[in-house]
């Protein structure tokens, strides 16, 4: 075939333009071919092999197998299977662990137990207590007698025997029973022994729980093998979990077969002859270094290896050896740390250069978040300021008071460090010495801690003794060091609450709408709760012949306890010339036993279920007791009802029509009433307590009047030792009323309740606004 010039042209263009889409033409073809190949050999095989898989093996096969299930997977469906319970068979309550650690089975890490004697357990126990209590989940005193008064602070266990053999013995037996689920490793330790706390911890933290270890300071047994060694206890040693496990089997024979005047010696020949398990000093690359202490050894002076690394050092002869030993310790872990940081400032410093912001994005100090960046002037961190003798930012809004208590402490250690810093930087050149502070700005910022701003006039020394006034800024900061769990009593929501509402003549008419809410929020969906009514009468109020003002109450009451049967609303009767809130609570405290949560309430106050179960976890027996702060409504005279926005171009809100439901309104303006503190939660014994220091302090005419100026919550705040918790609650909510001012009140509880009335009228917008109404109608 010839092919003419222009063709071949045509052919090489055609080419060309097709070149582009060959290999997907290619991997079509070949993709296709496979295709028809896979076809042919399944026809050819027969039966799909996936079938065999459905039938029976060894039976016969099912034609219709794949038929079903091809079915089974397209007509599958999740089937909801609801919840019976055979009414015949008794209903079993699911309890439920009191912390979720228990139910998910996690373990702590570390449980010490001490080794210690009736002789010793003031003195070297103590010091033990001391100086590590602090860094482990539990701290245990073991001991055969112990003597009339236990040390305050510490778990001591006594066994009854101060046999070494029985001591060491009824310990592991004591570890095995009550903690033995609990923790994963079990060191035990003699009272002359110092342990290096954060050393040990980290040692437990790099060892495998699911082994046998025996870990220690290796000893040799008299006459015995190499490889029969049992842990030395004046240094300490650890027991895995699963070890103490396998032991608790074998502790009687051992404590029959086994003569030893030593406890740690004991415990090595039960371990060996038992299990065949014997001590080691070193495991999965740890190794465990201790330091015997020479007698009149200075800890000072001690600069070996051996020691600076130690994780216990043997023997500790007193208790002031033992604080000696802890200082020592706790330098060298200031330092070490104080290198780190250096370091690390030193690594961030190379290498904020080669970020885009460069040396310009360096927060100061280095390593820590950089300051708080406010987004609105509503975040803005506002600085207080200070001098040495007063501060003008005050808690209760007054312009100026003085400077006392923690945070005079805390302004003197910043001009301490300051001055301190100062001379470290520029001596041996200078040498300043602090006049006076001239100014002072402190703020916290919760992204890094307390920041300082501190103006001090210094007398600065040269080396020839020249001397000159300086004024010098200086800024600090004192970072948020680690976050720790403070350690709070358990309290449960099971717990019933004591409402006590107690009710003057005036405040007759509310009390029905407060016993309807009351019925609503807590009868009807039966919360654990009861309402007691104190009914104060006047002198000359409720007598013979006289109506009963409280007749409405008692009537609105018997009618709930009619509506919701097994419901009792007691009621008591006061009658009182000046009735005191501290009186009236001593009433209602002789009628209730000991152990009863208190929530004292007003008429005007609505609790809920919330508020309920908030008394209850924020009111903590013999630790805390818990005054809300309720939010108070303004005066709708001045403050009207917010109604929400309509739909864009709506024209104005239609009037709501009368004898609509109130509870559907619009709401009204407040705010959280700081200076008010009627309401209260606290535990019974806890209120006798702080009543009867009151009564040991202020005896005869001087208590007389102290109880007629005081609310509970001062009670509470000035002779008792209770944490008070003082928070808001939105959950609390009151319409506007006037407070009852009387002058029998003390004149700082006079001072605040007028103040209540006075902020709880209207925001400083109603205010204003109703000023210039007023100023416009006197003008007209």
């Amino acid at each position: 075939m010839h092919l003419t010039g222009p063709t071949i042209m045509r052919l090489s263009s055609l080419l060309a333009l097709l070149r582009p889409a060959l290999p997907l033409i290619l991997g079509l073809s070949l993709g296709c071919s496979l295709s028809l190949l896979r076809v042919s050999w399944t026809q050819g095989e027969g039966e799909d092999p996936c079938v065999e898989a459905v039938g029976e093996p060894g039976g016969p096969q099912n034609p219709d197998s794949r038929t079903r299930l091809d079915q089974s997977d397209e007509d599958f469906k999740p089937r909801i299977v609801p919840y019976y319970r055979d009414p015949n068979k008794p209903y079993k309550k699911v309890l439920r662990t009191r912390y979720i650690q228990t139910e998910l089975g996690s373990r702590e890490r570390l449980l010490v137990a001490v080794l210690t004697s009736r002789a010793t357990l003031s003195t070297l126990a103590v010091a033990v207590n001391r100086t590590v209590a602090h860094h482990f989940p539990r701290l245990l005193y073991f001991t055969g007698q112990r003597g009339a008064r236990t040390p305050a602070g510490m778990q001591v266990i006594s066994h009854g025997d101060e046999r070494p053999a029985w001591l060491m013995s009824e310990t592991l037996r004591h570890l095995h029973t009550h903690f033995g689920a609990d923790y994963d490793w079990f060191f035990i330790m003699q009272d002359d022994t110092y342990v290096q706390a954060p050393r040990l911890a980290a040692l437990a933290g790099h060892l495998s729980i699911n082994q046998d270890l025996y870990l220690g300071r290796t000893e040799e047994f008299i006459g015995a093998g190499e490889q029969a060694r049992y842990c030395h206890g004046g240094f300490g040693y650890l027991l895995s979990r699963s070890l103490l496990l396998r032991l608790r089997p074998h502790l009687d024979g051992c404590r029959g077969d086994i003569l030893s005047a030593r406890p740690d010696e004991w415990l090595g020949r039960c371990l060996i002859d038992s299990l065949g398990i014997g001590c080691v000093s070193q495991h999965q690359g740890q190794q465990y270094r201790s330091f015997e202490l020479a007698k009149n050894r200075d800890p000072e002076k001690e600069g070996s290896s051996a020691f600076l690394n130690a994780f216990a050092v043997h023997p500790v002869s007193e208790g002031t050896l033992m604080y000696r030993l802890h200082k020592r310790f706790s330098a060298l872990e200031l330092e070490r740390a104080y290198s780190e940081i250096e370091q690390l400032q030193a690594q961030i410093r190379n290498l904020t250069a080669l970020t885009p912001e460069g040396e310009a994005g360096l927060s100061w100090p280095i390593g820590l978040p950089a300051p708080f960046t406010a987004h609105s002037r509503f975040e803005v961190l506002g600085w207080d300021y200070f001098t040495e003798q007063h501060t003008f930012s005050c808690a209760d809004g007054a312009p100026k008071c003085p400077l006392q208590g923690a945070s005079r402490a805390d302004v003197g250690d910043a001009v301490e460090t300051a001055l301190e810093q100062l001379n470290r930087r520029y001596q041996p050149r200078l040498r300043f010495q602090k006049q006076r502070l001239l100014n002072g700005y402190r703020r916290f910022d919760p992204a890094r801690g307390m920041e300082y701003t501190l103006d001090l006039l210094l007398e600065a020394v040269t080396q020839r003794g020249h001397r000159r006034a300086l004024a010098r800024r200086v800024s600090l900061l004192r970072p948020l060091s680690r976050v720790e769990i403070l350690p709070m009593p358990y309290v449960t929501e099971a717990t019933r609450v004591q409402l006590v509402l107690p009710l003057l003549v005036a405040e007759a008419a509310a009390a029905p709408a407060f016993l309807e809410a009351f019925a609503a929020s807590v009868l009807e969906p039966r919360e654990h709760a009861l309402l007691t009514l104190l009914l104060v009468y006047g002198p000359r109020e409720g007598g013979r012949g006289a109506p009963d003002p409280f007749l409405g109450v008692k009537a609105a009451a018997a009618e709930l306890e009619r509506r919701y049967p097994g419901t009792r609303l007691a009621w008591l009767a006061v009658r009182a010339e000046a009735p005191s809130q501290v009186r009236l609570m001593d009433v209602v405290s002789k009628k209730h036993p000991v152990d009863t949560l208190f929530f004292l309430t007003t008429v005007w106050t609505r609790p809920g279920p919330e508020v309920l179960n908030r008394c209850r976890m924020n009111a903590i027996s013999g630790w805390q007791a818990f005054f809300p702060v309720h939010f108070q409504e303004f005066n709708p005279a001045l403050a009207p009802q917010r109604s929400p926005p309509g739909p864009p171009g709506a024209g104005p809100d239609p009037p709501s029509p009368p004898g609509g439901d109130p509870s559907r309104a619009a709401p009204v303006g407040g705010r959280f009433d700081r200076q008010a503190s009627a309401e209260g939660c606290f535990y019974n014994a806890d209120y006798l307590a702080a009543r009867a220091r009151l009564a040991g302090e202020l005896a005869g005419q001087e208590e007389e009047e102290a109880l007629e100026g005081l609310e509970v919550m001062d009670v509470f705040l000035r002779f008792s030792g209770l944490h008070l918790f003082r928070a808001v609650e939105p959950g609390l909510v009151q319409k506007f009323s006037l407070r009852d001012c009387s002058p029998r009140l003390s004149e700082e509880l006079y001072h605040r309740c007028r103040l209540s009335n006075l902020e709880g009228l209207g925001g400083r917008a109603q205010l204003a606004m109703a000023l210039f109404e007023q100023e416009q109608a006197n003008s007209t």
